[in-house]
C-alpha cells in the first residue's frame, strides 16, 4: 500500500483516494517569467514519479498543472512588481509575448525530461471570470475587507489559518514591520484582488469591483481547483516554501468560499542547492536543461542524479555528483543492452517477475523512496529481463528501454553482431592485430566489447 507524508498531519499516511480510477491532483505550476532551471525542475521531477507509481498501484490519476502568467509580485508580502511586468520590461516584450515565450520553453523542457503531461494546463488568465467568482464569495461570506491598493482576506475571520504551517501568529504581529500598511488589519492578511492605482502602469488589468485591477497570486490556485477538480481534491502538491504562506492562503480562501476543505492530501518536496548555496539570479548560479546538455549531460543523468535522494531531503546539484549519476545510467544501459541482445521472442517473458515488482513497488510506496528502489536495482542488474527494464522504465522515464530507443539499439545490433563475430574468430585464430584494430575502430564511436560469463556483448563506453 501506498504510504505518503501527510503535510496537514506532519505523519506517513497510507494514500486513499475517493476515486482510484480518477485521482484528483493539483501541482503548483511556475511564474513563466524567464527560464525554468534544475531548482523549478525538482518538484515536476517528483510529481512525475508520484504518477508513475500511482499508475502502477492501479489508480488513474488526474492532474491539472497551473501556469502562472499574472498577479506573482516579488513580494510575498502583496507588494512589489509583478513578475510578468519586470520580464516584458527586461526583454523589450509584452507580458502577453513574455507568457508565451517561457510557457513553451517550460513545455519544451518538460518534454525533454519525458515528464508526463497533465490532463489540463491551467493558465491563470484563462480563469479570471472564476477568480471573480471566488472573491465575490469571499465578500459574500464576510471574509474580506477593501483598502486603497485591494480586497484583502480577513485571516482572524478564519480560526484555523495557523494550523497548517503552524504559524505564530502571535510572534508574526509583534514583529510586523510598520511599513506593512496602517489598512491593513492583520500581518497574516493578503491580497485576494489588486486594485492598479493612478498612474501605475500594469498591461494586465481587468474591470472589478467599480476599478481595474488583477488577481492576487495565492488566488489563481483556489480558482482553478474549483473549476476544474472540486474540492476536495485527493492531494495539492508544491514546495516547501508554498507552506507557511501560498497553500496556508489557499486553504484560508477555499474554504471561506466555499466551506469544504481545499485537499485531503499535501506532499511538499525540498530545496535544490548549486554547490551548496540557494539558487539566485543574484549569485549567478542558475542552471538549465540547455546548460546540462550544453556539457553533454542528458537530462536523464539530471533526473537519475535527483531520484538518488528523497523528496522530502535537501539535495545539493555539483557537476561532479552529476558525472557520477551520468556514469551509473551508463551501468544500468550497459545492464538491459546485455539482456536485450539475448533475447529472442521465445525467451522474453512478457510481464516483469512479480517477486522484483513486488519489492520494487514496496521501495516506492514507502513515501516515494526512491533512493532505496535504485539500490536495489544495483543489486539486481545480472537477474532482470526485459520485461523488468520496462516495468523500471515505465516508473523512472530514464530513457534506457524505450521504444524508440529499442529500434535504435535494434539497428545498431545487426551493424556491430557481425564485428563482434570477426572480432571473436580473429581472437580465436590468435589474430590480435585485427581484433585489436576492430576495436579500437568501435572506441571511437563510442562503443566497446564485454567479455562476460563466455559470452561477448556489445556495449557504450
Amino acid at each position: 500500500m501506498l504510504k505518503l507524508y501527510n503535510t496537514a498531519s506532519r505523519q506517513l499516511e497510507p494514500f486513499s483516494p475517493e476515486n482510484p480510477e480518477k485521482v484528483k491532483i493539483y501541482t503548483c505550476g511556475p511564474t513563466v517569467y524567464s527560464s525554468p532551471h534544475l531548482g523549478n525542475f525538482a518538484a515536476y521531477l517528483y510529481w512525475d514519479l508520484l504518477l508513475r507509481v500511482l499508475k502502477a498501484e492501479g489508480m488513474t490519476p488526474y492532474r491539472v498543472l497551473n501556469l502562472t502568467d499574472v498577479g506573482h509580485l516579488s513580494s510575498d508580502a502583496d507588494s512589489g512588481e509583478d513578475k510578468l511586468e519586470k520580464g516584458a520590461k527586461r526583454e523589450g516584450k509584452t507580458v502577453w509575448e513574455i507568457a508565451d515565450f517561457y510557457i513553451e520553453k517550460f513545455k519544451s523542457d518538460f518534454k525533454k525530461l519525458d515528464l508526463l503531461e497533465p490532463e489540463i494546463w491551467a493558465r491563470a488568465t484563462d480563469y479570471i471570470p472564476a477568480s471573480k467568482s471566488l472573491v465575490e464569495k469571499l465578500i459574500d461570506n464576510g471574509y474580506t475587507y477593501e483598502t486603497s491598493d485591494g480586497v484583502y482576506f480577513d485571516t482572524s475571520k478564519f480560526p484555523a489559518y495557523a494550523d497548517f504551517a503552524r504559524l505564530d501568529l502571535e510572534h508574526l504581529k509583534t514583529g510586523a514591520r510598520v511599513a506593512f500598511s496602517s489598512e491593513k488589519r492583520n500581518p497574516s492578511d493578503f491580497a485576494v484582488w489588486k486594485f492598479i492605482q493612478p498612474g501605475e502602469s500594469h498591461a494586465m488589468r481587468w474591470d472589478f469591483l467599480g476599478r481595474p485591477g488583477y488577481p492576487g497570486w495565492h488566488l489563481e490556485c483556489s480558482a482553478i481547483i474549483h473549476e476544474t477538480l472540486a474540492e476536495p481534491i485527493d492531494l495539492h502538491a508544491g514546495g516547501i516554501d508554498h507552506i507557511p504562506v501560498h497553500h496556508t492562503n489557499e486553504i484560508a480562501q477555499t474554504f471561506g468560499a466555499y466551506q469544504k476543505p481545499l485537499a485531503n492530501f499535501w506532499l511538499h518536496c525540498n530545496f535544490l542547492k548549486i554547490n551548496g548555496e540557494k539558487i539566485s539570479k543574484s549569485l549567478g548560479n542558475l542552471v538549465t536543461l540547455d546548460d546540462l546538455e550544453k556539457k553533454g549531460f542528458a537530462p536523464a543523468d539530471f533526473k537519475l542524479w535527483l531520484y538518488q535522494g528523497h523528496y522530502r531531503s535537501e539535495r545539493n546539484f555539483t557537476w561532479n555528483d552529476l558525472a557520477a549519476a551520468r556514469s551509473r545510467r551508463r551501468k544500468w544501459l550497459n545492464a538491459y543492452l546485455r539482456q536485450f541482445q539475448q533475447a529472442t521472442s521465445s525467451t522474453t517473458a512478457s510481464e516483469p517477475s512479480p517477486d522484483f515488482r513486488a519489492t520494487l513497488l514496496e521501495k516506492l510506496d514507502d513515501d516515494l523512496n526512491s533512493a532505496a528502489a535504485f539500490a536495489y536495482l544495483d543489486s539486481s542488474l545480472d537477474t532482470l529481463t526485459l520485461a523488468d527494464w520496462r516495468l523500471i522504465e515505465s516508473l523512472f522515464a530514464l530513457d534506457l528501454a524505450s521504444a524508440d530507443r529499442d529500434t535504435e539499439y535494434t539497428a545498431l545490433n545487426q551493424r556491430l553482431t557481425p564485428l563482434l563475430e570477426t572480432r571473436n574468430l580473429a581472437r580465436k585464430t590468435k589474430d590480435y592485430a585485427t581484433a585489436d584494430c576492430l576495436r579500437t575502430d568501435l572506441e571511437k564511436q563510442g562503443i566497446t566489447f564485454l567479455d562476460k560469463n563466455n559470452i561477448t556483448y556489445w556495449q557504450f563506453l
